[in-house]
């Protein structure tokens, strides 16, 4: 028996337009997840939230709709550390897709070397205070250095108001980090401000790489990407375009199909698509966030 949604979740964007802007060939949607199908791969019991069914089937419409040539599907949460569905939809792909999984502290050498021959190429931690019961510090140091050897690196999703109680912590860890969102940034607050640079100095100071994806999930004023909106989340255009400025090799866009856990709005994702120019002003900057930066990350030594 399935359980049912989460109440007001927001189901992802059905039918979304042709994008204006044409991707270049070997685009990566670096941040995408799959949901299910619950009825085949169920959702973990110790979950904070029910999605809808979002299956590897629907992300690799979605993706060649839009242009994508590859995928980094990132674990959900509501699977906690059953990497099933994720794994699956990697291996569906057909070379086409990685994989960023959620571990427990005590995972053998052997599983993980199972996981990388599968796509697996990082780990997930949470720290932000809505979702996890606790700061998971003490299991990321446990994994981080088990991980290292195989080259692998850790996702960090993070709010930008905890960085301070976190950045020294997230320095001693022996791997490169991936910081989801951009820190998640208020960008109600000075771009040239002191919480934003603070995170701009964390990712210069260590070995960091970011996301500039979910203008959706960070924007207060919009305009949300709907009904055609080609120029969506101006206040967000900002912070994502210093971020691309000051470390063009180190950007990675992705799309956060199927956009869980939305409580305002849920955008198409053509429209996401047509952001992309708005935060990458030059063909050089496009290539490198969309195809260079994740291939080098995910596919080193391979061409796009």
């Amino acid at each position: 028996m399935t359980a049912p949604k989460t109440p007001g979740w927001l189901d992802w964007y059905a039918d979304p337009s042709t994008p204006d802007f044409t991707l270049p060939p070997g685009t990566v949607d670096a941040h995408c997840h799959v949901f299910g199908p619950q009825a085949k791969f169920p959702f973990a019991p110790e979950r904070k939230y029910t999605p809808c069914d979002a299956s590897r089937d629907q992300l690799f419409a979605l993706r060649d709709h839009l242009g994508v040539s590859r995928n980094v599907i990132v674990q959900a949460t509501c699977h906690g550390a059953d990497n099933s569905a994720m794994l699956d939809a990697v291996r569906a792909a057909g070379g086409r897709a990685r994989g960023v999984a959620t571990v427990r502290p005590d995972i053998g050498e052997a599983k993980l070397r199972e996981l990388h021959a599968a796509g697996v190429r990082g780990v997930r931690f949470n720290f932000v205070k809505r979702l996890v019961d606790a700061a998971p510090t003490a299991e990321l140091t446990a994994i981080a250095k088990k991980i290292a050897p195989l080259g692998w690196h850790v996702v960090l999703y993070f709010e930008a108001a905890d960085l301070p109680e976190l950045e020294d912590f997230f320095g001693t860890l022996p791997v490169p980090l991936v910081i989801d969102h951009m820190g998640r940034p208020d960008v109600t607050k000075p771009l040239q401000g002191k919480e934003f640079g603070r995170f701009l100095e964390f990712a210069e100071r260590n070995d960091v790489w970011v996301k500039v994806s979910c203008p959706e999930r960070l924007t207060v004023t919009g305009p949300p990407a709907l009904d055609g909106e080609r120029h969506a989340y101006t206040d967000v255009v900002p912070f994502a375009r210093r971020v691309v400025t000051e470390f063009p090799d180190r950007v990675l866009w992705g799309t956060d199909w199927p956009h869980p856990n939305l409580k305002n709005h849920m955008p198409d994702d053509g429209l996401l698509v047509d952001h992309v120019p708005l935060i990458a002003e030059t063909a050089e900057a496009r290539r490198k966030l969309l195809v260079d930066n994740p291939m080098r990350l995910y596919w080193p030594g391979e061409t796009a």
